[in-house]
């Protein structure tokens, strides 16, 4: 006999999807505040290391440092989100890089170039945070939305990363009147942006402990025989493969650009505009990008990525590091196949990583973009002083074409 108590349905755990659906625009509101302290690490390092030591050789060093504290932040947040602790994370990411912009002020002040280092790698989680955020708001649309979420963060990304070089005029002047150098200015707008995007996620985890999640909210089952094992036998190793050749190939151009536009008399106001030009193009094209990713096979993004950068860097041997112009039009197509590889890259992620291995992958796709582009940095520097800009920028170009067609014949078996 029934009881008459009203029988409830049965509702999945987790938040609505009405609830889920916000979720994407909220992480993009965060990262573009976050992405703000970009240029600490990317662009004012290698200005920093120069000054400080007075040699160019030594300018991708801070970089490589920053670059490997990214590789290490990307397996430990990937692991709490894996922990369905996705928000705290990027939150913890935030602080810590928030702190190491901090040490590298501090650094400046005392003329310590290794304490620059050391900052420079806990500056590398806040790097991490960024490009990690783009997976937190795949995770909360259907498969077949995934580009189109991932292009969304990374458009918000823009806002704060074109802003991000921008500043470093401002920012050095700034610097400058509190007896520091003027490079380091840069890492004084990065605790602001790093702290307030660390309190962003933060107050969005709080949120969405009852309305929004940043993750299932139930750990995953971890991977028989390791991470690392099931990556080797995945059909997402090219997947990897790919966001690691692009990422090398864009750090090294980035790395010694700066500098080398720095030497030849431009100034920083020039080195910002260039610079965000060249974001401005990593960045903003993922509206479109995403939603091509969705449309057709993410390896075609993957192949036409390697055919910019290739062409970018032919551009950079004629532009010979110096020259405004050509350097602008060089750094632009940089960024445009970088995006191009980064959302195909991450959407063929997407795509062929097994449910319960995604985000331990996502985060080791992340990690292999910060080891690629922390090799890259210090070969750049040592490579430039050996071969010149144009060296370097023949070197990259054939570097990029070659690897992407690899691992686009690699897509193109799995698919047969």
């Amino acid at each position: 006999m029934s009881s008459g108590a009203p029988v409830r349905p049965h509702r999945p755990a987790g938040p609505p999807p009405s609830a889920r659906s916000i979720v994407p625009d909220l992480v993009a509101v965060a990262t573009a505040v976050g992405s703000t302290g970009l240029a600490a690490g990317g662009t004012a390092g290698p200005l920093v290391a120069t000054a400080m030591t007075g040699s160019a050789a030594l300018a991708g060093v801070p970089v490589a440092m920053n670059l490997a504290g990214q590789a290490g932040a990307a397996l430990v947040l990937s692991r709490l989100a894996a922990l369905g602790r996705r928000g705290p994370g990027l939150a913890l990411g935030f602080t810590a890089g928030a702190g190491g912009a901090a040490l590298v002020v501090l650094a400046a002040a005392l003329g310590s170039f290794p304490l620059v280092l050391l900052g420079s790698v806990l500056l590398g989680a806040a790097n991490a945070a960024v490009f990690l955020a783009r997976y937190a708001a795949a995770a909360a649309v259907p498969p077949d939305r995934r580009g189109r979420a991932l292009g969304r963060v990374l458009f918000a990304t823009a806002a704060g990363a074109v802003a991000s070089p921008m500043l470093l005029s401002p920012g050095g002047a700034l610097a400058a009147g509190a007896g520091l150098l003027r490079p380091a200015g840069a890492y004084l707008v990065a605790i602001l942006a790093f702290g307030a995007a660390a309190l962003a996620f933060g107050a969005l985890s709080r949120f969405g402990a009852s309305a929004v999640s940043l993750s299932s909210g139930r750990p995953e089952p971890g991977p028989a025989g390791g991470t690392l094992k099931a990556l080797r036998s995945s059909r997402a190793l090219p997947a990897v493969a790919a966001l690691a050749v692009t990422n090398f190939a864009m750090v090294g151009f980035m790395t010694v650009a700066p500098v080398h536009l720095d030497v030849g008399g431009d100034g920083l106001t020039v080195v910002g505009v260039v610079v965000a030009l060249h974001v401005v193009f990593m960045f903003c094209p993922s509206l479109v990008t995403g939603a091509l990713a969705d449309r057709y096979h993410p390896g075609y993004l993957i192949a036409a990525g390697g055919v910019v950068l290739a062409a970018g860097g032919l551009l950079g041997v004629l532009a010979g590091g110096h020259d405004p112009m050509l350097m602008t039009g060089h750094l632009v197509l940089i960024g445009l196949g970088w995006n191009g590889g980064v959302v195909g890259g991450s959407a063929l992620l997407g795509r062929t990583a097994s449910p319960e291995l995604r985000t331990r992958l996502e985060g080791i796709g992340e990690a292999a973009m910060g080891v690629a582009a922390g090799v890259a940095a210090p070969l750049a520097g040592l490579v430039s002083v050996l071969g010149g800009y144009q060296g370097l920028a023949a070197t990259l170009a054939v570097f990029s074409a070659a690897g992407l067609a690899v691992v686009c014949s690699r897509v193109r078996r799995r698919l047969t």
